[in-house]
């Protein structure tokens, strides 16, 4: 039965990405994007789309005589060294997302009930923020941290707050309990969390939530409020491409 047809959120595109990597496994001589279109029901124009992601992200590879077979990147996350196949893959989309959009760019997952900043893209003229305060303990006030609460149920956001108490970071910060989850669970999941000057003076925040399963994740940035204009721009793109994390996280 054909998937139904969207085309706004990541997870979406990573569920049709996983029924064509599925597909072209089947054909290990090579598929055509015509008969994939048929195999599983994906408009030809979108399913065009996915390829070139895939393609880009080495997933799949395109034989010399025309057709689609499995590429180097699903190669290596199915090998012995997943995990660090796994990493050298989300390094490699970080750096390209960096360089995309010209910011720091970061990976935080929610890991034994503890905010965690797995990998971070930075440079010379993207530079990381100040980590001042432990990432930890001020999830109330990092867009990271918010995005990895919103994602979690009233009870394990309590749970989270009950051990990290909210503190005054900037005069931005919100440091009343109520309030800040209020601000959690009325944001549709979909949504970016910001961080304008709350954990750090002189620097906004953009995070959006990269979750597949039971892994609470997310893709972030940063950069100095003197760029602040740059920033919905720049978020569209992260979320946008967030598929290939998405991906790397459903192997």
């Amino acid at each position: 039965m054909a998937l139904e047809y969207r085309q706004i959120a990541p997870v979406y595109a990573v569920q049709y990405a996983l029924r064509v990597l599925e597909a072209v496994d089947h054909h290990r001589h090579g598929v055509t994007a015509e008969q994939l279109a048929r195999e599983i029901g994906v408009p030809i124009g979108y399913l065009s789309q996915l390829l070139a992601m895939l393609k880009r992200e080495r997933y799949l590879s395109f034989l010399p005589g025309g057709g689609y077979v499995t590429g180097e990147s699903l190669v290596l996350l199915a090998a012995a060294d997943r995990e660090q196949a796994l990493a050298d893959k989300l390094n490699s989309v970080l750096n390209e997302l960096r360089d995309e959009v010209g910011a720091a760019v970061y990976f935080g997952r929610y890991d034994d009930g503890e905010v965690t900043v797995v990998d971070v893209a930075d440079g010379p003229t993207t530079p990381r923020v100040n980590e001042w305060v432990d990432f930890r303990s001020s999830a109330h006030a990092s867009a990271v941290g918010k995005c990895l609460l919103a994602q979690l149920d009233h009870r394990g956001r309590r749970e989270h707050l009950s051990r990290h108490r909210t503190a005054r970071l900037t005069s931005r910060t919100v440091v009343n309990e109520k309030a800040l989850l209020s601000e959690l669970e009325s944001r549709p999941a979909s949504h970016p969390m910001l961080d304008l000057q709350e954990y750090a003076v002189g620097t906004v925040c953009a995070a959006v939530p990269v979750t597949i399963g039971k892994t609470v994740a997310c893709l972030a940035l940063s950069m100095p409020t003197s760029q602040a204009h740059r920033l919905k721009p720049a978020v569209d793109t992260l979320n946008e491409r967030a598929a290939p994390v998405l991906l790397s996280l459903s192997f």
